[in-house]
């Protein structure tokens, strides 16, 4: 947006304007003649931001401060009226800020506006979604999201650490946060379509971020949930789908000659994930639908930490392989980097036949071996939930995945 003064003015006469509409429709609603309105709001937008271009933050600040002496007096004033509350109070102050800020950054400055306009606009449904909808566990698991994400995490060293120097502390918090949000997010899905179909559209989806993750949180749900236990198989299972698709991605942009000698392979696993995972789908949708008032946890927290510790665990292992035998060859250390993320694996051998360093075929054994070692995370993260009913469940499904890869490459002819 261009630095004209009269824009400026006209973003903050916009965010008034729109603000104050709100508000005098609220005030209509509790007919109360003093509540400020649109011209209260309009005015005092306009004031933030003529303070600001005649005396810079300093005046702001004056003018803010006196926004709100002037929005004390008025709450005091109404202190005994029905319903009334701080929000009109508050939002005038804001308002003057936003003025002031519309000389800085107009953009933000309307951005701001519109977000502070929905919040007021959307006063009953947020009311009604958290004192009716939310329960009090789905309150609990979203503060103990938010103190994982927003605390925990940027105190955590970014650096290599712990025996071997194989431990970034916060990468594998990181992963803590993935099993979480994606337990959360098959929480949502459960909320909204139900397990039967919640879980596997939430485990194909959750997959593309990761689905040694997806697989960890499933079993926390079928840990947690045992009636849901043939949907949270069918999620984790088709969580590989996303594997294989993602593998296909950066296979194809690293290299299309490797892409094309692991199409077989590539396709005859994703078909049986497909398979697999639509069997336990339709299982899931032939249970009766239940209606069930306590929805229970979003995520369970100790299934995220066993999935850290496991992790950190295979880390000091791969790490101390790899310091006694060394790189020895490229199917070993596909194998070792498979233990940890089959991508990068499979993205190493691709670099190596684009660099004309081995033969797009010679690609095929170390990147099935990355894979097959992957598996056999997956299926540790499988029987960490401690469902033993799931992991029994997702076993066969992630042999065959990796055996139809195998089988794919065996029935792909030489070139």
């Amino acid at each position: 947006m261009p630095d004209v003064p009269i824009l400026n003015l006209a973003v903050a006469l916009g965010v008034g304007l729109l603000i104050g509409a709100e508000r005098e429709r609220r005030k209509q609603a509790r007919a109360s003649s003093s509540a400020a309105g649109i011209r209260t709001f309009s005015v005092t937008s306009l004031a933030g931001a003529v303070s600001f271009a005649v005396g810079g933050p300093t005046l702001l600040a004056v003018v803010t401060a006196a926004v709100a002496v002037l929005a004390a007096l008025s709450y005091w004033r109404a202190r005994a009226e029905p319903d009334a509350g701080l929000t009109t109070e508050v939002a005038l102050i804001l308002t003057a800020l936003v003025g002031g800020l519309a000389f800085l950054s107009p953009g933000v400055a309307a951005c701001v506006g519109v977000v502070v306009a929905i919040l007021l606009a959307a006063r009953t449904p947020l009311h009604h979604f958290v004192s009716q909808v939310l329960t009090p566990d789905e309150v609990r698991d979203a503060l103990i999201l938010a103190g994982a994400t927003l605390v925990v995490l940027p105190l955590l060293p970014d650096r290599a650490m712990g025996p071997f120097l194989a431990l970034n502390p916060r990468s594998i918090w990181i992963v803590v946060v993935l099993v979480l949000a994606i337990g959360a997010a098959g929480h949502v899905a459960v909320r909204a379509l139900g397990a039967r179909w919640g879980l596997p559209l939430a485990g194909l989806a959750s997959g593309f971020i990761s689905s040694t993750a997806t697989i960890g949180a499933m079993a926390g749900r079928a840990a947690a949930t045992p009636t849901a236990l043939s949907a949270a198989v069918a999620g984790a299972v088709l969580s590989t789908v996303a594997t294989i698709i993602q593998m296909a991605l950066v296979i194809g942009v690293t290299s299309l000659p490797t892409l094309r000698v692991m199409a077989g392979p590539l396709l005859c696993a994703g078909l049986a994930a497909v398979v697999y995972g639509a069997a336990f789908t339709r299982l899931a949708l032939r249970q009766p639908a239940r209606d069930d008032p306590d929805p229970g946890q979003a995520f369970s927290l100790s299934t995220a930490l066993t999935f850290a510790v496991t992790l950190a665990a295979i880390l000091v292992v791969s790490a101390a392989l790899r310091e006694r035998f060394g790189a020895a060859g490229a199917v070993a250390g596909a194998a070792l980097a498979g233990l940890v993320d089959t991508h990068a694996a499979a993205v190493s051998i691709a670099s190596l036949v684009g660099s004309g360093r081995m033969a797009p075929e010679q690609a095929v054994l170390p990147i099935l071996a990355g894979l097959s070692t992957n598996t056999l995370t997956k299926l540790v993260f499988a029987f960490s939930g401690g469902q033993r009913g799931f992991a029994w469940r997702v076993a066969p499904g992630l042999f065959l995945v990796a055996g139809a890869a195998w089988l794919g490459a065996l029935l792909t002819p030489a070139s």
